[in-house]
């Protein structure tokens, strides 16, 4: 651990001081006796403070400012999904010729337990995507990542995003794809070697953001309930789902 130079006087300062002040007390009142009583009780009370103030005290402040930030940028992961990623995830589903099998694990999500939410997880990140990017809308693709570019940047922007490296890492993805679609004015057209990086590309962004909605919809679920199910009558991967209450 290297030491400031500013750090090391302070330090130095202060022991002088101390010292100081406690010769000035043993000239007036020549009593080495009362000093060393204080000074010995002063020090072993330090390793009381240590563990009150930089322990415990330190450890709630830290566990309450850490709550605050994940309230927050749960709410700006909500707004991501209004936005452009529950919308995203049923574009990038029609690329994939394996989706039926994730539609089928995902669309009765509303009676997962915490288990269940946990193996899906591990599950989405081990499905075999087998993503064809001729297969799907990639001009909707385009016009959607197009319409919402500045709101992606506005996010990227967010230092709060910066503490959750998975949900940035699904931003740059997703902000990758949007450029290069934008650089292609025809992607209907496209050579083999296009059509595959494309395809790549994707399935990265895919991957990332099927990861983070089951994510937040454990969060919902166990935090909000009237959120959680609006966000099931909207599950991109329920072919049936309706926003309307039946």
């Amino acid at each position: 651990m290297k030491l400031d130079k500013w750090k090391i006087f302070w330090g130095v300062t202060l022991i002088l001081l101390s010292a100081i002040f406690y010769f000035i007390h043993y000239l007036i009142f020549r009593d080495p006796h009362h000093i060393f009583i204080y000074m010995v009780g002063d020090i072993a009370f330090v390793f009381i403070e240590v563990l009150l103030v930089t322990i415990i005290i330190h450890e709630l402040l830290s566990y309450r400012d850490t709550r605050n930030r994940l309230y927050k940028l749960n709410m700006i992961i909500g707004v991501f999904f209004s936005e452009i990623g529950t919308e995203l995830l049923k574009i990038f589903s029609e690329f994939d010729h394996n989706a039926e099998k994730m539609r089928g694990d995902f669309a009765s999500c509303k009676d997962w337990l915490d288990q269940r939410f946990s193996s899906a997880h591990k599950d989405c990140k081990s499905h075999k995507y087998d993503i064809d990017s001729r297969k799907g809308d990639l001009e909707a693709l385009k016009s959607l990542l197009l319409n919402k570019r500045h709101f992606l940047v506005t996010l990227l922007q967010n230092p709060t995003l910066l503490e959750h490296e998975t949900f940035s890492d699904l931003l740059w993805a997703v902000f990758h794809l949007a450029e290069e679609l934008s650089y292609r004015e025809n992607v209907k057209d496209l050579k083999d070697a296009d059509y595959k990086h494309i395809a790549s590309d994707i399935e990265r962004a895919y991957v990332l953001l099927t990861a983070e909605w089951l994510v937040y919809m454990k969060h919902l679920k166990d935090n909000y309930p009237y959120l959680f199910s609006l966000a099931m009558r909207t599950n991109p991967f329920d072919p049936d789902a309706s926003p309307e209450i039946e």
